[in-house]
Formats: C-alpha cells, sequence, structure tokens
C-alpha cells in the first residue's frame, strides 16, 4: 500500500451522508482495494442480511452464564443497544456505510479487506483492563444513557464527524473510562493502520468510524511505532491482586469458621445451621421472585443459596437465571427491539432485560442475607457464645 494512494473516509456509523459519501468516493476513484472496519463475523452477519439470509438468531444464555461472560454480553448488549437507538432516531441502521461501502465494491469487481479485530477480542482485552471503580462507572454511564439520564440535548451525527468536535469527545472518553479508551480507541488505531499496511495493493480507500482518523494516520505517518499486531489480539488475564474477590470470599470462609469455633467449643449449632439455610434460601427465593422470575427460577436460587454462600466462586443468581434461560429463549431481536423500548411495559417484555434481572435479583437477596440477616441473627450470636460475650 502506498501511503499517497491512500484514502481514509471518516465516517459516522449511523449517518446517511456518510453510506452517499462512501459509494460516491469508490465509484469516483475506482481504488484497488476497499478496506473496511469490519472483522469477519460482523462481515459475515451484513453479507447475510444483505442477500435475505436468515441466521439462526437464538442466544445461548445458558453458554453465556456458564462461560462466566455475563458481563461481557451485559456490555456488548447495552453497546449494541446505544448503537441501535441513536440509529433510530437518525433513520439509518448501524452499519449501514458499511453495507453501502461492500455494494459499491461489489458492483466494481474491487476486492475487500477485513481490517478490524474481533468484536470480542476488543471487549474482553477492555474487561479485563479495567478496575472496579472504572468498570462500574462505565457500565452506569452505559445505564444512564439508555435509560436516558443525563444531557437531552440533541445530538447532529454528522457534526461528530468534525475533527474539532471528535478530539473534545475522545479526550472525554479518556477522562471518564482511560482503560476503554486504551483499547477501544487507541489499540484499535493501531490495530487499523496496522492491517491496512499489510494490504499488498498500492491504491486503496479505507472505510472507518470518523474517531480512528486521526489516530489511523498518525501511525500511518510512523508506522515504527506500531506495536506488533498479534499482540494486540490476545487476551490478556487481568493482573494485580483482586482485592474486592479476597474480601468477598473471606465472608463465606468467616461463617465456617465461627460455625467450626462453635462446634469444637460444645457449642450446639443445629438451630443455627438450620436458620442459616432457611434464611439462605427464603431470601434467594424473594431475590428472584420480586425479580419476575418463574417459579421454577426462584426454586432453584432459593434451593442453591445455602450452598453458594458457603462457596465463593458460585452465585445463585447463576441457577436461577441459567433456569429462566429455559423458559425464556433470547433472540438477536431482543437485542434489536432495546432500541424501540419507550416504557418499562415494553422492557418487562425483553426477554434480555428479564433473565438479567433475574440474575441480579437473586444475588441481591442472596447478599442481603449474606451481608446483613445472617449476621445479625446466626453469626454474631455465635461469636458471642464462643467467646462469652
Amino acid at each position: 500500500m502506498k501511503r499517497e494512494c491512500l484514502t481514509i473516509i471518516g465516517t459516522a456509523h449511523v449517518s446517511a451522508n456518510s453510506v452517499e459519501e462512501v459509494k460516491d468516493a469508490i465509484y469516483e476513484k475506482q481504488p484497488e482495494v476497499v478496506a473496511i472496519e469490519l472483522d469477519m463475523g460482523r462481515y459475515t452477519k451484513l453479507k447475510n442480511q444483505m442477500i435475505g439470509i436468515e441466521e439462526d438468531d437464538t442466544i445461548s444464555v445458558t453458554q453465556i452464564i456458564k462461560e462466566n461472560k455475563v458481563g461481557l454480553f451485559f456490555t456488548t448488549t447495552l453497546l449494541g443497544y446505544f448503537q441501535s437507538k441513536i440509529g433510530e432516531d437518525v433513520e439509518v441502521k448501524p452499519g449501514s456505510e458499511m453495507v453501502g461501502a461492500i455494494e459499491a465494491a461489489e458492483d466494481l469487481g474491487i476486492p475487500i479487506a477485513l481490517i478490524d479485530r474481533n468484536i470480542g477480542t476488543t471487549l474482553q482485552r477492555a474487561l479485563n483492563k479495567m478496575g472496579f471503580i472504572e468498570k462500574s462507572k462505565f457500565i452506569f454511564s452505559l445505564i444512564a444513557s439508555v435509560f436516558g439520564f443525563g444531557d437531552d440535548e440533541e445530538v447532529d451525527i454528522e457534526e461528530l464527524k468534525n475533527p474539532d468536535n471528535i478530539d473534545d469527545l475522545m479526550e472525554m472518553f479518556k477522562d471518564e473510562a482511560p482503560s476503554v479508551y486504551e483499547v477501544l480507541v487507541k489499540e484499535r488505531d493501531a490495530y487499523l493502520a496496522g492491517r491496512i499496511l499489510q494490504i499488498p495493493q498500492d491504491k486503496v480507500i479505507a472505510v472507518v468510524g470518523a474517531g480512528h482518523k486521526p489516530g489511523i494516520e498518525k501511525y500511518l505517518d510512523n508506522p515504527e511505532t506500531l506495536p506488533p499486531l498479534h499482540q494486540l489480539e490476545i487476551i490478556d488475564e487481568k493482573k494485580g491482586i483482586p482485592w474486592v474477590k479476597i474480601i468477598l470470599a473471606m465472608i463465606p470462609i468467616l461463617f465456617v469458621v465461627i460455625f467450626f469455633l462453635a462446634y469444637f467449643n460444645g457449642i450446639n449449632i443445629t438451630w443455627n445451621i438450620y436458620e442459616f439455610v432457611a434464611i439462605s434460601m427464603i431470601m434467594g427465593f424473594i431475590g428472584s421472585i420480586v425479580s419476575g422470575s418463574k417459579i421454577q427460577s426462584a426454586l432453584v436460587g432459593g434451593l442453591v443459596a445455602p450452598l453458594t454462600i458457603i462457596h465463593p466462586l458460585l452465585a445463585a443468581g447463576w441457577f436461577s437465571g441459567l433456569t429462566e434461560a429455559k423458559y425464556r429463549k433470547v433472540r438477536q431481536s431482543d437485542i434489536s427491539n432495546l432500541a424501540k423500548i419507550e416504557s418499562f411495559k415494553d422492557l418487562w417484555h425483553n426477554n434480555i432485560f428479564r433473565i438479567l434481572l433475574v440474575v441480579i435479583g437473586t444475588n441481591l437477596g442472596v447478599s442481603i442475607a449474606t451481608l446483613v440477616i445472617l449476621p445479625s441473627k446466626v453469626f454474631i450470636p455465635l461469636f458471642m457464645k464462643i467467646f462469652g460475650g
């Protein structure tokens, strides 16, 4: 690829003008290759939509929970909702400019190069780099956007492509969530630039999000600063000491220690064990049923609650959520329909929301039992007996 023969088109992903701009540029310049900001998964999905192939849109929430990818799924769902909602507002389907680029390239018989990193890799790297506080702020800001909190001022989509506005937006994003900025913006700038440099043909048009264009150009002008691309595809395990997990793990361990100390001190703990089991099961059941679960899910959540309190790597919400998922089949339409939600009633009938709510509600009920009810009703009285209080 010759730098002087490269044209980079920065688009807004939900802009009608961007669609026309991309198609006009391809027809006018007729490059040797059209590079687009898609990975193979998203490209295949768009192509199937273009030719009318109906995919099996069932989402295995069971697999998501089993593989402990609830956080990744939840984040992806919120981001998908956010982009779809903007697209609904401006009556442009997200990814339309990529469809326009594909259509124009195929019409002229021009090869297409996919230059983006796998979306799952990108989001997982972002989540792994985020600390607890940053992750909480990021998720809260997404949820706030979903429910319309914050600035109600309408955004001009075309103004988002203005370089001055992009700089301000990126700086704000960097300040609010530096780890997310590092992975979603800076890393992808490098990845996209590196993939463009790998294209063997000389004359290239690259279609990318406007926010990436300045970073890509900077790397292309200084290719020696590019990191090896394979390093950007590795999903690193999060480093550092997980203090929050350690503290949460210590609570059930403390409960077990108190039971054993009481037993070895000759204290009859039979009634205390009954109380522990009963309170745990009741709160697991209540948390699940109040969150709108099926009775079967609430029963499962309640039954496993005592075990999950003692075992720090298990959560009652996983089990009630898995049970709920068997009764509520989640489809891609549930994600796309999030953009059409205008009332709590609409949200209540969305299967994604309902399953996530059951997971959260069950865990919340068990957490109240663990942190409030059990210490005051069971463990503090036992502790006082052990030490003669």
